[in-house]
């Protein structure tokens, strides 16, 4: 099955910088256009934010033809007496409500409920436990159960995991066999550790992949890196900005970029369903989406593996 493109929704949350509901908006709706209908959000993002204006974008919009996901396992806690100055979790919003890591039986239905309500639906199709390696113990015992429960009860639809830790993605398809998984920053252009287990296991176990960071927190979405670029939410160590700039090098000697190539490296494995992508503005949504629909030429991949720039594995 061919992966579809998603867009990733914590931009609409204010990650970084503050936008207003109406180009929030306008980014969804550049999504709709450019034919995306599979939406991932969180309470995370911009403490329930996003939540709320993917739910008012999407309204009247028909149901079955779009895809939520949304996340537990951080529960919103309001912070008596109101805000105190801005969140401290990288988005612009008033820090009106604390993150609590919560995978409860409890917390997790409390959680799926505020969603709902959040984003005006009356079922989630995908609900994830969100970075399950701050206490995957709790997750496994009390969390993924409450999502089953949830799943027997029509609340949900699928349900899964969503982390950027490799060990922690194979041990759940392995105990849990999730019906599917958020594999952030692990499977790119740049670097493929869930080569090694997270991507057998999910294919053996029957799991659906969605494939999210696959920009590497921004390193491969501009044609030529440089210093200064973003990697795993920080600044990018040089090495890997070497390594990305000669990723491109190869890419413009077969006639294609280093975004583009990004994006369709990112579906080609067979496990995966989607790729998830954000955008802080509509521009950034129609540059993707074209990018994506033209893919580079085939002959990329074998001279990116001779170039010892890419796992063999992964064009295997």
């Amino acid at each position: 099955m061919t992966a579809a493109l998603a867009l990733g929704c914590a931009q609409l949350g204010n990650l970084y910088r503050a936008i207003d509901d109406a180009h929030a908006a306008a980014i969804v709706e550049a999504a709709w256009d450019a034919g995306i209908r599979y939406f991932d959000t969180a309470p995370h993002y911009g403490l329930g934010l996003s939540e709320r204006r993917l739910g008012a974008c999407l309204a009247g919009r028909p149901r079955a033809e779009f895809t939520v996901s949304t996340k537990v396992g951080r529960r919103l806690e309001p912070v008596p007496g109101g805000a105190d100055g801005l969140d401290d979790a990288g988005f612009v919003v008033p820090a009106t409500h604390r993150r609590v890591w919560d995978f409860s039986r409890d917390g997790v239905r409390r959680s799926i409920e505020e969603s709902l309500d959040r984003l005006g639906l009356d079922r989630i199709d995908l609900a994830l436990l969100h970075d399950p390696e701050h206490k995957p113990d709790e997750a496994i015992a009390t969390g993924y159960p409450a999502l089953r429960e949830l799943r027997a009860e029509g609340v949900v639809g699928a349900i899964g995991i969503g982390s950027m830790d490799p060990a922690v993605l194979a041990r759940f398809v392995a105990e849990c066999a999730p019906d599917a998984v958020i594999v952030a920053g692990r499977y790119t252009l740049l670097e493929q550790p869930a080569l090694d287990a997270v991507l057998p296991a999910c294919e053996a176990a029957g799991t659906v992949v969605h494939n999210a960071g696959i920009f590497n927190s921004g390193l491969l979405a501009v044609e030529r890196p440089h210093a200064g670029l973003p990697y795993e939410y920080g600044p990018a160590p040089a090495a890997l900005v070497a390594r990305a700039g000669a990723i491109a090098d190869v890419c413009a000697a077969h006639g294609s970029t280093l975004p583009a190539a990004a994006l369709a490296f990112a579906g080609r494995h067979p496990t995966v369903r989607s790729v998830i992508v954000g955008a802080d503005s509509p521009e950034q949504v129609r540059r993707n989406a074209a990018l994506f629909d033209t893919p580079p030429p085939d002959a990329l991949w074998p001279a990116l593996v001779e170039a010892g720039l890419l796992d063999p594995r992964a064009v295997a």
